[in-house]
């Protein structure tokens, strides 16, 4: 499992034109199951999201975390995190899992995300079309990969 965490001033997915989701201040997950991710890893991946401290405190230092600015979370999948381009010009999916096993486990990493987070969470839709926007801050971008 990948996944991309971005520290958003804003954040929304739009589904055939339509918002479906949004967010202010928070964090954006973009997430990707690869083949032999183990079950445990949505539930690492939640706890280390709910606690990162990436927001700035009086002193400038990343020192906050979601609670301290009444931050929200938008997970979104995103099975090109899974794409390996080491080789050619075009990437190789064969790391992704494929796609009905993927759903379930994105159902499972936002039931997980809505249990254990005090924040609130929206979430994208598994294998739409999404336009995804944001007003990245900092930027701040950091990238999650099981195994830790």
């Amino acid at each position: 499992m990948i996944a991309v965490i971005q520290r958003v001033r804003e954040a929304w997915v739009r589904v055939d034109g339509r918002e479906i989701a949004r967010i202010g201040r928070g964090l954006l997950v973009l997430a990707g199951f690869e083949k032999g991710d183990p079950p445990e890893a949505e539930g690492r991946l939640v706890q280390k999201v709910i606690a990162l401290r990436v927001f700035e405190d009086e002193r400038g230092k990343m020192n906050l975390d979601l609670s301290a600015v009444d931050g929200e979370i938008l997970v979104v999948p995103n099975f090109t995190l899974a794409g390996d381009i080491r080789r050619g010009r075009r990437p190789s999916w064969d790391r992704a899992l494929p796609p009905d096993e993927a759903r379930e486990r994105f159902a499972r990493l936002v039931e997980i995300f809505q249990q254990e987070s005090p924040y609130p969470v929206r979430s994208g839709v598994f294998q739409a079309h999404m336009e995804v926007g944001l007003v990245n801050d900092g930027p701040v971008t950091l990238i999650w990969r099981w195994p830790e």
